[in-house]
C-alpha cells in the first residue's frame, strides 16, 4: 500500500492522538492501517516450513507491539520503526519452532548469547576463543558455556543441503527454496540500522563505512585515522554489539 503525503499526515496524527489518550479504537485503526505491512513482511519469511496464515498472525501481534510502542515525537516514520519488530517476532517464532528436542528457555537464549559472543571474540581474536574466554565475556560459567554449545546440537539438525534419502539425485531443501530478492534484504537492513548508526559516534560512523562499505581492512583504517590497529579492532567490535543490542531491543 502506497499512501500519499495526505494520508501520511492523517496517520502521524492518529498516532500522535492515540499516544495522548491510548484509545483502543485508535490503536485498531492504526493497526488496521498497517496490515499490509505485516503480511508483506510475513511472505518474506514463506516457504520456510511454516504455514503463511501462522507468519501472517506472528507477524501481526508483532504490528499490534510496534503501535503500541511507537512514540511520534522521536520523528521516525512508522514503517521504518516497526519493520525491525515485525522482523524480529518472525525470527523468534522461528527459534523457538526450530528446536527438534525440547530445550529449556533458559539454555535456548544462553545457547544464542554464547553464539554471538563466540562470532565477536573470533572476529575479534582471529582464531576461535578458548571457553575460559567465552565464559568472561558472556558473563557465566564454563560448564554453562560447554551445556549452551551442546545445545546446539538440538536445533534443526537437517541440512539444507541434504537430499531425500530416498533419491540420492535429490536436489535437497535448499534447492526447493525460492530465492529472496537481495534488494529488498538490502532495504530491509537500511531502513533498521540507519537511525542506528546515526546514533553512535562520527568516528565509529566512519570505521563501519571503511570497514563494510569500502572493504577496508583494520589495518587500513587504523593508518586512515591515525590510531592503532588493536584500537580499531576495539571499536569496531563495540559497535558492532552496540547495534545488536539496540536492534534486538523491540522499542
Amino acid at each position: 500500500m502506497t499512501l500519499d503525503r495526505s494520508d501520511k499526515e492523517a496517520l502521524m496524527r492518529t498516532f500522535e492522538a492515540f499516544a495522548s489518550n491510548r484509545d483502543p479504537a485508535l490503536r485498531d485503526q492504526l493497526i488496521e492501517a498497517h496490515l499490509g505491512l505485516a503480511e508483506y513482511l510475513a511472505r518474506r519469511f514463506a516457504n520456510r516450513g511454516e504455514p503463511l496464515d501462522d507468519l501472517v498472525q506472528v507477524a501481526s501481534l508483532g504490528l499490534v507491539k510496534a503501535v503500541e510502542r511507537f512514540d511520534p515525537e522521536r520523528g521516525l516514520e512508522f514503517t521504518t520503526f516497526a519493520t525491525p519488530t515485525i522482523v524480529g517476532e518472525l525470527k523468534r517464532h522461528f527459534r523457538d519452532k526450530g528446536w527438534a528436542v525440547r530445550v529449556p528457555r533458559r539454555v535456548q537464549e544462553l545457547h544464542l548469547r554464547v553464539t554471538r559472543v563466540i562470532d565477536d571474540l573470533a572476529t575479534e581474536f582471529g582464531r576461535s576463543p578458548t571457553v575460559q574466554e567465552i565464559a568472561h565475556r558472556a558473563g557465566t560459567t564454563e560448564d554453562e558455556v560447554v551445556e549452551a554449545i551442546d545445545a546446539g546440537s538440538a536445533y534443526r539438525s537437517a541440512s539444507l543441503d541434504a537430499g531425500r534419502s530416498d533419491d540420492d539425485e535429490s536436489p535437497g531443501l535448499l534447492g526447493q527454496l525460492g530465492e529472496v530478492d537481495p534488494e529488498l534484504a538490502r532495504a530491509e537492513r537500511r531502513a533498521a540500522l540507519g537511525p542506528l548508526i546515526s546514533g553512535l559516534p562520527e568516528r565509529e560512523q566512519v570505521m563501519l563505512y571503511l570497514r563494510f562499505y569500502e572493504g577496508m581492512t583494520q589495518s587500513e583504517i587504523a593508518k586512515r585515522l591515525g590510531i592503532s590497529q588493536m584500537h580499531v579492532s576495539r571499536l569496531l567490535s563495540r559497535s558492532l554489539q552496540q547495534l545488536r543490542e539496540l536492534a534486538e531491543t523491540p522499542d
